[in-house]
C-alpha cells in the first residue's frame, strides 16, 4: 500500500519501500480507531498461499457531523490505484465498496478532496456522481 502512496505516476516495487515509524504509528492508530478503516484491493490472491499484489487502496474516516442536520459522513482520502492498472475499473470497484461501507454505517454523505492538478481524478469522481461543490483549504502546521 505504501508503494502506491510513494509515487502516484509510476509503479514502485513494494520491496523498495522503507516503512518509516510515522507510518507504523498511523497504521496502528487507524487500526485501533473504529471510525477509521483502510480498504485495499488485492489482485492475485489464491489458495496457493499467494499474498497477491495491492492494486488499490483508500482510507475512510466516519465523522459525526453538526452540519447537514447532524448526519454522519464518510471522508475518503488517499485514494490510489496502481499506475499501470488505471482505466480498467479498479477505482470504480474501490469507490463502490467505500460507498457501500458508508451506507452500511448509516452515513448520508461522502466527501473527499482532490488535488486541483489531478484533472483525470476529477473526471473520475464526477462520473461516479460526486459534485464539485466546495472550494477546499489547508493549513500546514
Amino acid at each position: 500500500m505504501l508503494a502506491l502512496l510513494a509515487d502516484e505516476e509510476s509503479v514502485v516495487d513494494p520491496a523498495a519501500v522503507v516503512v518509516p515509524e510515522a507510518y507504523e504509528r498511523a497504521f496502528a492508530a487507524i487500526e485501533s480507531d473504529p471510525r477509521n478503516e483502510i480498504l485495499v484491493l488485492v489482485e492475485g490472491t489464491g489458495y496457493q498461499g499467494d499474498d497477491g499484489t495491492v492494486v488499490g487502496s483508500l482510507q475512510a474516516t466516519y465523522i459525526p457531523g453538526l452540519g447537514k442536520g447532524g448526519v454522519e459522513r464518510a471522508l475518503i482520502e488517499a485514494v490510489r490505484v496502481r499506475a499501470d492498472r488505471r482505466g480498467g475499473g479498479l477505482g470504480r470497484i474501490l469507490m463502490e465498496r467505500a460507498t457501500a461501507r458508508a451506507r452500511t454505517r448509516g452515513c448520508e454523505l461522502i466527501q473527499l478532496a482532490s488535488d486541483k492538478r489531478r484533472e483525470d481524478a476529477h473526471r473520475f469522481y464526477v462520473a461516479l456522481g460526486f459534485a464539485n461543490s466546495h472550494e477546499g483549504f489547508k493549513l500546514t502546521l
